[in-house]
C-alpha cells in the first residue's frame, strides 16, 4: 500500500506541474497587456502576424484554393472534361497535361514558397528576438526573484552554485560564445532526436509530441533566461528537474501544429510562437518554481535526463 501511495503521490505531483505549465501557456491575455505597454512590441508582433499569417499562410491558401483547382480545370486528366473531345483518343495528351500540371505546381513551390520559407525563417528569427527583448523591457524586470533571494542566503554552497560569475574581459566573452555555440549544438542534436522519434512504430507519435513540447517550451523560456544571464548548466538542470511543467507549457504549442502539413504547421507556429514567448516572458511561475539550488527538486518528481543523448553527443 505504501508503494501504491507513493506512486499516486508522484503521479499527482507530475499532473499538478503539467497543468500549471499548460495553464501558464494559455495565459495569452498577458500578450495584450504587454503590447499595450510597448508600442515597439506591438509593431513587431503585428509585422510577424502580417508576414507569416497574411503572406505565408495566405499564399498556401491561394495555391490550394485557386491555383491548383484552376490547373485541374485547364489541364484535366479526364476526357469528359476536355474542351475539345477530339483530343480524347490521344492518350498522350492527358499524360502531357498531368506532367505539365505537376511541373507548374513545383515551379510555384520553387520560385515562391521555398524562397518565402527561407526568408520567413531569417526574418522571423530577428523578429522573435526583438519581440522577446521588447516584452522583457515591458515587464520591467532585471532578475528572477529566486536569484535575488539566493543572494541573501547564508549557505556557501547555495551562493557558489547560484553566483558563479563569468570572468571579465575577453575570458567572459569567450565563455559566453562557448555557451551559445554549445547550446546551438545541443538543441540541434535534440531536434534530430525529435525527428527520429516520428519513425518509431506505435509510440513514435506520442514520443514525438512530448519531445516537441519540451523543445518549444525550452525555446520560449530561453529568451528570458538569456536576458537574465542564467548559466547554461543551471537552466538545463532546472529544466530537467521541472520537466512536467515544461511539458505542459509546450503542449498547446504542439497541439496547434501537430495535425497539419509541414508548411502549414510552420506558418501556424510562426504566428503563435511569439505569443508563447511573450507568455513565458510574462510568466511569474519562477516565483513558485525557484531557481534556488535546494528547491530544484519538486516533491515527488525525479529529475528526468531529457538532454542526456544530446548532451553526450554535443
Amino acid at each position: 500500500m505504501d508503494g501504491d501511495g507513493a506512486a499516486k503521490a508522484k503521479a499527482a505531483a507530475v499532473l499538478s506541474l503539467w497543468l500549471q505549465g499548460f495553464g501558464e501557456a494559455c495565459c495569452l491575455h498577458r500578450v495584450l497587456l504587454l503590447c499595450l505597454r510597448s508600442r515597439p512590441l506591438l509593431r513587431r508582433t503585428g509585422q510577424c502576424f502580417l508576414f507569416n499569417g497574411f503572406i505565408f499562410l495566405g499564399s498556401i491558401f491561394v495555391l490550394n484554393s485557386v491555383v491548383i483547382p484552376a490547373l485541374w480545370w485547364i489541364l484535366p486528366d479526364q476526357c469528359s472534361l476536355l474542351l475539345s473531345h477530339q483530343l480524347c483518343p490521344l492518350r498522350g495528351t492527358l499524360i502531357f497535361y498531368s506532367i505539365l500540371r505537376v511541373l507548374l505546381v513545383q515551379c510555384f513551390y520553387l520560385l515562391w514558397f521555398y524562397p518565402l520559407y527561407v526568408f520567413s525563417i531569417v526574418l522571423s528569427t530577428i523578429w522573435y528576438n526583438d519581440i522577446a527583448k521588447f516584452g522583457y523591457a515591458a515587464m520591467g524586470r532585471s532578475k528572477f526573484p529566486g536569484e535575488k533571494d539566493s543572494s541573501q542566503s547564508n549557505s556557501p554552497t547555495s551562493q557558489n552554485a547560484s553566483h558563479v560569475k563569468k570572468p571579465a574581459g575577453l575570458g567572459g566573452v569567450m565563455i559566453g560564445i562557448g555557451e551559445q555555440v554549445y547550446s546551438i549544438l545541443l538543441l540541434s542534436v535534440f531536434f534530430l532526436e525529435v525527428y527520429a522519434t516520428g519513425f518509431i512504430p506505435y509510440i513514435g507519435k506520442v514520443l514525438n509530441f512530448l519531445l516537441l513540447a519540451w523543445m518549444y517550451a525550452y525555446y520560449c523560456f530561453e529568451y528570458k533566461w538569456n536576458f537574465n544571464e542564467v548559466p547554461l548548466d543551471k537552466r538545463l538542470d532546472y529544466f530537467q528537474s521541472y520537466w512536467p511543467f515544461f511539458a505542459g507549457f509546450g503542449s498547446p504549442c504542439v497541439l496547434a501544429i501537430f495535425f497539419f502539413s509541414p508548411l502549414v504547421s510552420y506558418g501556424i507556429m510562426a504566428i503563435l510562437y511569439p505569443l508563447f514567448v511573450l507568455t513565458a516572458t510574462a510568466s511569474r511561475a519562477e516565483q513558485a518554481i525557484s531557481f534556488e539550488k535546494h528547491k530544484w527538486r519538486p516533491a515527488g518528481v525525479e529529475k528526468l535526463p531529457i538532454f542526456y543523448i544530446a548532451d553526450n553527443v554535443s
